[in-house]
Order: structure tokens, then C-alpha cells, then sequence
């Protein structure tokens, strides 16, 4: 008999996608970890406290290779292999071989190309009237940065977000499959054009040096999670900036009043919305204990970043979108060797897209009821499809 899912376990009437901090906060009040069930996978341990998160993602006893998984073995991986899918040494080689390019300063070196960006998509919305901030502003900011630094051409750089989104937020078996398909068909075909033609990007550098460094599945898996991760969690982070702010007017009003509040207002972001909501699956290589929990070899384990971001005995008033809170110890990176690549990259441009968008328009507010928005969850990922805006 399998698990319920988080959507059963949430109260009659409650919409778990709109609101799934209350679901979470009944269960971790009962224990910081549940057997839950994930739809299109299967049964697996949902971990929700903050310190039952930090010690399973730091855990060697937890493997990232689905070949430790009890489920079916074929495949696993969404398309070749990737270290975010991957454990020592493959996955200390392979994150080494790009971690130079998402340093912090490597990503302060491209404030200046960021912000050009920003400046050209706001020149590009009217000065009053409505938009889709997500379509206009929140989406095209990251996915032409991210495309500049692997080198996707300018003419292919809305080709493949429908594929991507596909894959992180699924829909159904039959449209992910055949998003997997055409995205790598997509990349096995740019990884070819790069080899041909080498130029300075960051897939060019990748490919010149397989197979080697690289074989030819690892290369297309960093391509796939560099090109995937590198702009869909930025996307939810800035969008959800946004709609806390504009739910709570007197931080709003804060950060209009003192805009050196931004960092602080994007790391409270990430606390308070976890765009990542929950790290990948790990599965258990052997026996272990988590928080009193026996785990077998073979289950599948759920760390819940945005519960463990919202664990009342590590944050005061957890529900309150806070600019001020200190210290913010929030998850919505992960922690441990698979602490996020790219999380210098989200801050940077995160930070420079919303003090852009209030500068352009301090007048900005909803252009439809809150409750009218609909979130979209997926068992990694939570996010606003669509927020339209008034601007001014």
C-alpha cells in the first residue's frame, strides 16, 4: 500500500500548490520526518526540519545515484549524466570542471552585462499600463544570461524553455518524455556545432576537451543542468520577489526607502518562497538512522528546502516575509557538496533585476487579485507561471 501525497495529506478544500507551507507545518509538528508518496515516482521519505535537512544532505550514507534506488534501474537521469545526479569522485571531477565560471567574483565581472539586459527588457515594457512580468521581464533576464555563458545563439534562446519547464515541472509521462527527447536532440546537436566551430563559450571550452575530461553523456548532462538550473529557479526567485512585496506593502515600502535592503530582501526570498523546493532525491547506499527514523537501503529521501527554511525552532515568526530578519541561515541553496553552483549567479542577477524594476517603475502593483494567481509545483520546483503587473 503506498504513501499518501502531500495533496491527501493537506486539509478538504486546502490547495497544496497555492499554499503548501501550512501542509508542511501540520507534519513537522508531528515529526521532522513522513513517508510520503511522489506521484510518477513512488514512495520515499520527506524530510521537513532544518536539522534533519542539513544532516541528510551532508550524509554519504545518502546517495544522489539512482543505481542505490529500490525502484526500477533504467535510467534515472533526465538527460546523460550530471553532478547533480552523481556522487564522489565523479561528482567532485565534474563539478570541478566548470566551478571557475560560477564563482562570486567570476559573476560580479557580469553585473555590468546583467544590468544591461535588465535596462533593455524594461526599456521594452510600457511606461504605464499592464504585463506579464514573468513573459516581459522575469524569464528573458536570466535565460539570456545564461545562454551568453553557454552559448546558445540568440536565435534558439526561446526554443527550449517549454522543453525545460516540461522537465522540472511535469505534466504528464508523455510530455516529458518527449521533452527529454527533443531538448537532447536539441543539445547533442549544439555540442556538434560547437566542435565544428569553436568560440569562446563556456559549451565550447566543455566540448574541446571530451572526451577526455569530459565522456560524451557527461558532457550533454552538464549542458542540460547548466542550461535548466541556470535560469528556471532564477525565473521563480525573481517573479516571487516580486509577488511577496507586493502582498506585504510596508516591506515594499521598506526597501523603497532604503534600497541597500535589496540583498537582504532576495535572501529573505529565498527563505520565505524556496524556489528550489526540494533537493533531488538521495537514496539510502545502506542502513542509517534520520532523526529516529530508520531508512533501508533503497528508500528514496525528500529533503523539503522550503520546510526546512520555515522550521519555527530556527526561524522566529516563519511565515513573516521579514526584510530585517538576521541571522537567515535558509536552505534554498542545499547544503554540502551539492550546495548550488550557480548561487552566486541567482543573487547577482536576482538583486540587479528588482532594483532595476522598482527604479523603472516605483508605482508598481498587482494587476489582479493575489488569490487570482495560480502557483505551479513540481516535486523540485514552485512558481508563478504568469504575474501580471500594473506598471508606473
Amino acid at each position: 500500500m503506498r504513501a499518501p501525497t502531500l495533496d491527501e495529506l493537506a486539509p478538504d478544500g486546502h490547495d497544496f500548490a497555492t499554499d503548501p507551507h501550512a501542509v508542511y507545518a501540520a507534519l513537522r509538528a508531528k515529526g521532522p520526518v513522513h513517508r510520503v508518496h511522489i506521484p510518477q515516482t513512488g514512495d520515499c521519505w520527506l524530510v521537513l526540519s532544518r536539522d534533519a535537512a542539513r544532516a541528510a544532505l551532508t550524509d554519504s550514507r545518502l546517495s544522489n545515484d539512482i543505481r542505490h534506488s529500490a525502484w526500477e534501474r533504467d535510467g534515472g537521469n533526465a538527460i546523460g549524466l550530471n553532478m547533480l545526479q552523481s556522487d564522489p569522485p565523479q561528482h567532485t571531477r565534474l563539478r570541478q570542471s566548470v566551478a571557475a565560471h560560477f564563482t562570486p567574483a567570476r559573476t560580479a565581472s557580469l553585473r555590468p552585462r546583467i544590468e544591461e539586459i535588465a535596462t533593455a527588457l524594461l526599456s521594452k515594457l510600457p511606461a504605464r499600463g499592464t504585463a506579464d512580468l514573468v513573459s516581459r521581464y522575469a524569464l528573458p533576464l536570466p535565460v539570456a544570461v545564461i545562454c551568453e555563458i553557454l552559448g546558445v545563439p540568440d536565435t534558439d534562446r526561446n526554443v527550449f524553455h517549454d522543453w525545460s519547464t516540461e522537465l522540472v515541472m511535469p505534466t504528464s509521462p508523455e510530455a516529458t518524455a518527449g521533452a527529454a527527447a527533443a531538448l537532447t536532440d536539441y543539445l547533442t546537436a549544439l555540442i556538434a556545432r560547437k566542435r565544428a566551430a569553436p568560440d569562446e563559450t563556456l559549451l565550447s571550452e566543455l566540448t574541446a576537451t571530451a572526451p577526455e575530461a569530459l565522456s560524451a553523456e557527461e558532457l550533454l548532462g552538464m549542458a542540460f543542468l547548466i542550461l535548466v538550473a541556470g535560469h528556471e529557479t532564477t525565473v521563480n526567485l525573481i517573479s516571487a520577489t516580486v509577488h511577496s512585496l507586493l502582498t506585504h506593502p510596508d516591506q515594499l515600502a521598506a526597501l523603497r526607502t532604503d534600497f541597500a535592503l535589496t540583498g537582504a530582501t532576495i535572501e529573505e526570498s529565498l527563505r520565505y518562497n524556496s524556489p528550489v523546493h526540494a533537493a533531488v532525491l538521495r537514496f539510502a547506499a545502506e542502513p542509517l538512522i534520520l532523526a529516529d527514523t530508520p531508512i533501508s537501503p533503497g528508500d528514496a529521501v525528500q529533503v523539503s528546502l522550503a520546510a526546512a527554511s520555515r522550521d519555527p525552532l530556527r526561524f522566529p515568526s516563519p511565515d513573516r516575509f521579514d526584510l530585517t530578519r538576521r541571522p537567515n541561515s535558509h536552505l534554498a541553496f542545499g547544503h554540502g557538496i551539492h550546495h548550488c553552483l550557480g548561487a552566486p549567479l541567482a543573487r547577482i542577477e536576482a538583486t540587479i533585476a528588482l532594483r532595476l524594476l522598482l527604479r523603472h517603475h516605483p508605482h508598481l502593483a498587482f494587476a489582479t487579485t493575489p488569490t487570482s494567481l495560480t502557483w505551479r509545483t513540481s516535486t523540485m520546483l514552485r512558481g508563478l507561471p504568469e504575474l501580471p503587473v500594473r506598471l508606473g
